[in-house]
């Protein structure tokens, strides 16, 4: 019977060990009866006497058990393990926050594939059953004046005399979709007072455009201004689903597959004007692939990484 009892015990002592041995890290203070304290970093109880770790010293000492407030000891070892609790309980808030911060500003945009840059348009294709995603450049009328691969926010720029037509140069844009129901991942600064929308309004300024293909050009639209100074608009658009991925983010996807042909995504300004500078692309199943993607087979890499040269300051 006491063999069974002896071996209950060691099983419990096992359990309850590592319990103990955390308990006992909470004690940062031996607390004596005159008020005064040994600080400590663990301690051991051998009969009548404690054996401690000086934090001070950096050694091994001892104390009759006599001299130590015990239960003084016991109520500061709660208290730092509570405020313990507490700071840890903060950090991990802290880091979840981050964290949720970070993803708001780099959303998955599909399975694999993470959206790394938060000043790039991107579309995001399907080629040979992978996802990819591509960077688009802004294109427009006087882009030979621009570097034409960056987002113009809020360049809205007058364009003179009373009818102007919006033309990208050469036939096709650089990215084509291999999929006629792209999705395009687009940018959305809230700390911008020059935007004039947000993610929530970006319904009411980013508008899809079917490409009127002439010559040796690709018409987005035209523009006409009238004697007494109303700008109206006219181009081809296409109804799109616009929503919210985060604050920072927002989806543009066709409400119905897009036939073969060039597409451009137009933005309109807080006061209804649209930029000249348009992002542009392509539907054609047969394309070849797009030169720069983001790739969700990309191997060796849990997040595939798009890498880009460094861009330049455009200046209208």
């Amino acid at each position: 019977m006491a063999a069974r009892w002896t071996g209950i015990w060691l099983i419990l002592f096992a359990l309850l060990a590592p319990a103990i041995a955390r308990e006992q890290e909470n004690y940062k203070r031996l607390i004596l009866k005159d008020g005064s304290y040994e600080l400590i970093s663990r301690y051991e109880i051998h009969g009548d006497r404690v054996r401690y770790f000086s934090s001070e010293r950096g050694d091994w000492e001892e104390l009759p058990s006599s001299l130590i407030d015990w239960n003084a000891t016991e109520e500061f070892a709660r208290k730092e393990g509570r405020q313990a609790d507490e700071r840890k309980g903060e950090a991990l808030e802290q880091a979840a926050r981050e964290r949720s911060e970070e993803e708001a500003h780099t959303p998955l945009a599909a399975p694999g594939v993470r959206i790394t840059s938060p000043d790039v348009v991107y579309l995001l294709d399907v080629y040979e059953g992978r996802y990819q995603l591509n960077p688009l450049r802004q294109n427009g009328a006087d882009l030979n004046r621009n570097t034409g691969g960056n987002i113009l926010r809020g360049v809205i720029n007058p364009i003179a005399g009373p009818r102007q037509k919006l033309e990208l140069k050469d036939l096709n844009a650089r990215v084509q979709s291999h999929v006629q129901t792209p999705s395009i991942f687009f940018p959305i600064d809230p700390t911008d007072p020059s935007l004039g929308y947000d993610s929530k309004t970006a319904r009411n300024h980013l508008r899809l455009v079917r490409c009127e293909e002439k010559k040796d050009k690709r018409i987005v639209g035209v523009i006409n201004i009238a004697l007494y100074g109303k700008v109206s608009h006219k181009a081809d658009y296409l109804d799109a689903d616009v929503e919210p991925v985060s604050d920072y983010w927002v989806k543009v996807t066709p409400s119905a597959p897009l036939k073969p042909g060039e597409y451009a995504l137009v933005e309109f300004d807080g006061k209804g004007a649209m930029n000249q500078f348009v992002w542009d692309f392509g539907v054609d199943p047969s394309a070849p692939p797009n030169g720069v993607a983001v790739d969700s087979s990309a191997p060796d890499k849990k997040e595939p990484v798009l890498i880009q040269k460094p861009r330049k300051n455009s200046k209208p």
